[in-house]
């Protein structure tokens, strides 16, 4: 009988790993012109401290891929409510995702399995009516 295959956060290293990349995420997104053109986006990235904005990103990665941590923060759709992320600015964001998975070679199949958990809060976090902030419809 085959061994099952390890979690997620076992095959990413675990929490340390997780944590480096976090960190370059989050250095990353915090000055993306691209999302940061979103004054409502903008003023965000500078209402929080950024170790504690890595502190909740850390966790939920950690428990979204099988480790022991519990995330504490607040759900997606609630800390991305006012924000009126655009699918032009999700698009930015997993550009600045694939780029920080670049720079550390996660392997394909850890990408995919990260990309999937990142996608499956996409209707959460982007507005609906695909007008952003500062548009009219």
């Amino acid at each position: 009988m085959p061994a099952e295959k390890p979690f997620l956060y076992d095959r990413l290293g675990g929490v340390y790993n997780i944590a480096t990349v976090v960190e370059d995420l989050i250095d990353r997104i915090m000055i993306d012109p691209r999302l940061n053109a979103n004054p409502l986006v903008d003023e965000a990235h500078h209402r929080v401290p950024p170790a504690g904005f890595k502190y909740l990103v850390t966790e939920m990665v950690c428990w979204a891929s099988g480790g022991p941590q519990k995330y504490t923060g607040k759900s997606m759709a609630d800390s991305h409510a006012n924000l009126k992320i655009t699918s032009k600015e999700w698009e930015a964001f997993l550009d600045d995702f694939q780029q920080t998975l670049d720079k550390f070679a996660v392997p394909a199949d850890e990408q995919a399995e990260l990309k999937a958990i990142v996608n499956s809060t996409r209707s959460d976090i982007v507005v609906n009516s695909g007008v952003g902030a500062g548009q009219v419809a």
